[in-house]
């Protein structure tokens, strides 16, 4: 049995250490420089904190053993109360260690800023003055992701590539929801959002092929939102757009719409030309002929609204609800949640019969009672009536 326990104690570690190896520490060995400063970034705030954190545990420990009510050894000082190099020690160590922590995050904040240009390869290399970024825009779909090369005239879904040891510009957008374009390999998350233009710059240093997701809940097949990205030479990234080039077919508008449609586990696919401003328009949500680009409404509200005329404008800013009708929903809980959109209770106040609400209010169209429009429709949003 003392054998069996002796053994049993040899190898208990085992187990979490298998558990373990199963474990991606992509994070902590990544490919890319960007991702490398921000490993180094963690490994600097955890071990600054750790110089405070594991002399405090210890200490504890070591005064609940010393100071233990069995010791009798211990000196007992009952009328202590203060100590000015304790105290010295107590408040300068944590605030030498607050003050580290504050300089280090001032300084990587500034340098990490996703939207700054890359001014170096890695620590040893800095980007050569005539290197031109790879532009890559970036479109998170439901529930895929969707690649524009504007500078190739191609685009992919659910496939990036790009040349090791070259600069890339994502410029990121979504169509619907927001999702968080990730790749831990190459640089850290960066959100995208609907009707906005986020940016990263990045550098993949080594060869391979890593893991890209989105990091954000988007819905049900989220868990599926996934891409490949392929660090590659020169030569393989011009093999690659070759290859889409001669195996994809043609994106506009119409095929992006279809393609915008919610769908899981979505194939890669190629498209060999890409029409004229169509991430613009995805950018602008004006895709749908007949929407109104966010661009035109900001350049109305900065010169001051249109007047009243821009009720017509109404139809044409309805975004959200653009795949209503496609899946016959009666309303935002409808069918998705499977729970009617109105109770069919009556709300209190109410006389029981489908009669306008009478308000005896000023300021509500005189000192009558003021009804409120029949069938329920509700006036057009204030900006586009001023």
């Amino acid at each position: 049995m003392p054998a069996f326990l002796k053994f049993t104690r040899r190898f208990a570690p085992l187990p979490p250490l298998l558990l373990l190896a199963g474990c991606d520490l992509v994070v902590m060995a990544p490919s890319g420089d960007i991702a490398t400063q921000q490993r180094d970034l963690i490994v600097i705030s955890t071990v600054l904190m750790l110089l405070i954190i594991v002399p405090v545990i210890f200490l504890t420990l070591l005064f609940a053993w010393r100071y233990r009510r069995s010791n009798t050894n211990a000196t007992y000082d009952p009328e202590w109360h203060h100590s000015t190099a304790l105290e010295v020690v107590i408040w300068s160590a944590p605030l030498a260690i607050i003050i580290a922590l504050g300089a280090v995050t001032w300084i990587s904040t500034h340098k990490l800023d996703p939207y700054r240009p890359l001014d170096r390869l890695d620590a040893a290399r800095p980007v050569p003055a005539d290197t031109k970024p790879l532009t890559v825009e970036v479109v998170a779909l439901d529930w895929k992701w969707l690649f524009f090369y504007p500078d190739q005239g191609i685009a992919t879904v659910n496939e990036l590539a790009a040349p090791v040891d070259v600069p890339i510009s994502f410029k990121i957008t979504a169509s619907s929801v927001m999702n968080s374009f990730y790749i831990p390999a190459l640089a850290g998350q960066i959100y995208a959002m609907p009707g906005m233009q986020t940016k990263l710059h990045a550098v993949i240093n080594k060869p391979g092929e890593y893991e890209g997701f989105s990091a954000n809940f988007s819905g049900d097949g989220f868990s599926h939102m996934r891409f490949k990205f392929h660090g590659v030479d020169r030569q393989g990234f011009d093999a690659w757009v070759a290859r889409v080039k001669s195996q994809g077919t043609a994106l506009n508008r119409d095929a992006y719409l279809k393609l915008e449609k919610p769908s899981e586990r979505e194939p890669v696919r190629y498209f060999a030309t890409v029409e004229a401003g169509l991430y613009d328009a995805i950018l602008n949500m004006c895709v749908t002929a007949g929407k109104m680009c966010m661009h035109e409404m900001m350049h109305i509200d900065a010169l001051g609204g249109a007047g009243k005329e821009s009720v017509e404008n109404r139809k044409r800013l309805e975004y959200d609800n653009r795949h209503a009708l496609e899946q016959g929903a009666g309303a935002a809980t409808f069918p998705a949640t499977g729970t009617p959109a109105r109770s069919q209770e009556e709300p209190q106040g109410t006389n029981g019969a489908n009669e306008p609400m009478q308000h005896d209010m000023p300021g509500m169209g005189g000192h009558e009672g003021h009804s409120m429009p029949e069938g329920g429709g509700d006036p057009a949003p204030p900006q586009l009536n001023h």
